[in-house]
């Protein structure tokens, strides 16, 4: 299964796009899920063939480590959407236990999807990407703090004017702690040390992943839709999204290596066991209330 287990992926994609053009009700409602996952099971197998090792293959543990942690991370920006309003679902499955499936198999391809479609850029994209050293990097720290908190507040008390920010407040916030906890896969280290390689392929991911993420949920039955404080932003539309949010995309990577960092540095020496009944009880509150604040229609 290892040599073709991402034939079999593509295969699926394919075959879920045929049915949905067909109005196969099932395919409908689910393609977002068979697009998303036969994707990073496919990326996963071609970086595996190229480099001889992958996310999935090398570890599997930590892969569902990383899927279960994405739909965490989601759920807080989806948190930050009951106060924002930029979006809303169609078409979600009547049924409790379907829906909330639905909801936990969605947003857990968000960081397996950036991180896998970083590791084939990694694969194919050549070069340093050198710049300028960013010397004595820890003074910073109290600007990026200071800042960060001000993306994390302003979009709560002002989100018709200050929405766009929450797509950067993570790494704000996040990297300078990311640089004491462990400090080579910060972010941050890379600019002290005069590399722009990962978070130009973490920008360029979370572009190409952007695309996929509107491309695949425009054509679904079960979608998402978005509303805008300002009218001009949404005259121009890229399939679901207003042309504009799409420079959302490239910072939102940045935040997820951050929070994935983060994250992967306090718990890796810790018993799952509180950590997991935490995360549960997140999710259980934030299905619920993204049932009644966000979906916006149901079917049977």
């Amino acid at each position: 299964m290892r040599a073709i287990y991402g034939l079999v992926a593509l295969a699926v994609l394919l075959i879920s796009g045929v049915g949905l053009r067909a109005g196969c009700p099932f395919l409908k409602t689910w393609f977002y899920l068979f697009a998303w996952w036969s994707y990073i099971l496919f990326a996963d197998w071609l970086v595996l063939k190229l480099r001889g090792s992958s996310r999935l293959t090398s570890n599997i543990r930590e892969f569902a480590k990383l899927s279960l942690w994405s739909v965490f991370f989601w759920l807080v920006f989806e948190w930050f959407n009951l106060f924002l309003k930029n979006w809303t679902y169609l078409n979600v499955p009547s049924n409790i236990f379907v829906r909330w499936f639905g909801y936990a198999l969605a947003f857990a391809t968000v960081l397996p999807g950036i991180f896998e479609t970083y590791d084939l850029l990694e694969v194919f994209v050549k070069g340093q990407f050198r710049v300028r050293a960013l010397k004595n990097t820890v003074k910073y720290f109290p600007w990026l703090t200071v800042i960060g908190i001000l993306c994390l507040v302003l979009p709560l008390t002002y989100p018709k004017y200050f929405f766009p920010l929450v797509w950067a407040w993570a790494f704000l916030l996040l990297e300078p702690v990311n640089y004491l906890l462990d400090r080579e896969r910060s972010l941050l280290y890379d600019l002290e040390c005069g590399s722009f390689r990962r978070p130009a392929l973490l920008l360029l991911s979370g572009l190409i992943c952007g695309f996929l993420w509107e491309f695949w949920n425009f054509w679904a039955g079960t979608k998402w839709i978005y509303t805008l404080p300002w009218a001009w932003l949404m005259e121009v539309k890229l399939f679901e999204m207003p042309l504009p949010g799409y420079l959302g995309f490239p910072p939102f990577a940045l935040e997820c290596w951050s929070m994935w960092i983060f994250v992967f540095s306090l718990t890796r020496n810790r018993s799952p066991w509180t950590t997991g009944i935490l995360i549960l009880a997140f999710y259980i509150f934030m299905f619920h209330q993204i049932d009644f604040h966000t979906v916006l229609s149901f079917k049977p």
